[in-house]
């Protein structure tokens, strides 16, 4: 376009296109109207006119009001048609640069708000040039203890700490990082209030700026977690040392495969076997068939309980039989994180054999007390019961109309004396044959009278509970007496009654037949 005294002389077809005023109308054109508005062609147009004035020339990028009101983006230049006369006239070109300029604006309008939320991450965001940092997030500057102007174009080296081989010393990166490469790694920064702390992070070649390659560090604070790594590596340690020193056998098992994961050297005595063959092993390694089956039972039950399983075995060292068998105490306990179903298995386990042998001892030492006692109560109960009857008989002697009846219960009583005289030496159920053979006796000593008794091969093993002893005692002296009182007048050398015991079986219930 040729300019002459603020206005359009001429223009030619693309300044009418760029425009959308026709060549004609561009000749008599205000140019006031190829601005935003008045204010906006005075500002200018003001700055313009100095240049012109000064330099004789003028260049720039402006909004262009087209005719249609809509604003376009365009690179004017302008110059004066003969020097130093402003009035003989401008020469004005314009290029269409409105695209570029729209994607410069949306290329920094998505910068700017990639910056914003950068700006909201908890990672640590440094970008890094040739000539030092360019830009850091509010995590970093926060991480780094400083403003972003305090480390404006300083190298990111500055936060680093003594160690020469320190990730923020290696100015290779810059070189030698391919685009969209990473390299991780895992270092002590310090702060600019000299705190030091740990990071983890990434280098990232993020392509090239206007002034050359950059990098982008991505930074996070892992100090908690290093001292909580520490603090639960301290805690292990105690636990392992306290593991290890107690008299317990402990052992932690895999809770998929119940094989051992660790074990003390407690644990280790208890099975005999060097610690190469323990780890790993599974209870059918390490047992016999049948108890490593009911450990991998009780330890399946113990998986699937939420509280401490109980559990006490009997154990005999391999290849050692004249071992002692040894007693444990064994307690189960599930570990798993909440709400996880367990992954491991502890098991606690104390040698009890002697506490076990003591308490058997004393059971021993009770029931032979006890059996002592009752012996000895027997004793003295058949003691009575036999001078109870020593008196009857003295009574039937001294008045001979209660002789027969006192002679019956003087049998009865005799016949109980019997069982507690049997019961003295005798330790559980009395054998029939013997009570069948005492009774039998003492009715042949009440009434003077012998007794032919006789034993079936088939009596050997009866026996009677005592509680039904004295009954059956009783019945048979009733027997043996009504036999004796009414026999009949035997021959020469014949006893006269007969006694003959045999036991047998009808159906499930045992009979015996006198």
């Amino acid at each position: 376009a040729y300019v002459r005294n603020g206005r359009l002389q001429r223009g030619n077809e693309a300044l009418a296109q760029i425009t959308g005023w026709s060549v004609q109308q561009l000749a008599s054109l205000d140019l006031a109207a190829l601005f935003i508005d008045t204010a906006d062609y005075e500002r200018r147009w003001a700055l313009e006119e100095r240049e012109l004035r000064v330099h004789g020339r003028w260049r720039g990028e402006r909004p262009l009001r087209r005719r249609d009101g809509r604003l376009l983006w365009v690179q004017g230049a302008k110059r004066l048609v003969r020097e130093g006369d402003p009035d003989a006239g401008i020469i004005a070109t314009y290029v269409d640069v409105d695209a570029r300029h729209r994607a410069e604006q949306a290329v920094a309008l998505q910068a700017e708000r990639t910056r914003a939320v950068l700006d909201s991450v908890l990672v640590g965001i440094v970008t890094v040039g040739a000539g030092g940092i360019e830009w850091m997030n509010r995590s970093a500057r926060r991480m780094f203890g400083g403003d972003l102007a305090d480390f404006v174009d300083q190298p990111i080296s500055a936060v680093a700490t003594a160690d020469p081989q320190h990730p923020f010393r290696r100015t290779q990166y810059l070189d030698d990082l391919v685009e969209g490469q990473a390299e991780t790694f895992e270092c002590r920064v310090m702060a600019r209030d000299g705190r030091e702390f740990w990071v983890v992070g990434n280098a990232v070649a993020t392509g090239r700026d206007a002034s050359g390659r950059q990098l982008t560090y991505a930074l996070l604070d892992i100090e908690r977690r290093r001292q909580a790594e520490a603090r639960m590596s301290e805690a292990q340690n105690s636990l392992q040392r306290l593991i290890e020193a107690a008299p317990l056998a402990i052992t932690l098992r895999d809770a998929r495969t119940l094989r051992v994961m660790h074990i003390n050297q407690t644990a280790l005595a208890m099975l005999k076997r060097p610690f190469s063959e323990v780890i790993g092993a599974a209870p059918e390694d390490l047992f016999a068939p049948e108890m490593a089956a009911t450990v991998r039972r009780d330890m399946g039950d113990a998986l699937a309980a939420s509280d401490v399983t109980q559990r006490e075995y009997r154990y005999d060292t391999p290849g050692s039989p004249d071992s002692p068998t040894q007693v444990w105490d064994a307690r189960y306990l599930p570990l798993a994180k909440p709400g996880q179903p367990p992954d491991q298995l502890l098991l606690v386990a104390t040698d009890v054999t002697e506490q076990r042998a003591a308490q058997e001892a004393r059971l021993a030492a009770a029931i032979t007390q006890r059996e002592m006692l009752v012996k000895e109560v027997h004793h003295r109960i058949k003691n009575n019961l036999q001078g109870v009857a020593g008196l009857l008989q003295q009574i039937a002697q001294r008045r001979p109309e209660v002789a027969a009846v006192m002679s019956e219960v003087i049998g009865q009583v005799q016949a109980i004396a019997q069982v507690y005289g049997l019961q003295v030496g005798v330790s559980g159920p009395l054998r029939v044959a013997r009570v069948v053979e005492a009774i039998t006796a003492s009715v042949q000593r009440t009434f003077g009278c012998a007794i032919g008794f006789e034993l079936h091969e088939s009596v050997v093993d009866w026996a009677l509970p005592e509680a039904e002893s004295i009954p059956i005692a009783l019945t048979l002296n009733e027997l043996l007496t009504n036999a004796v009182k009414h026999r009949s007048t035997p021959p020469e050398g014949d006893a006269g009654v007969r006694c003959r015991l045999s036991c047998g079986v009808t159906g499930e219930i045992g009979r015996a037949h006198v």
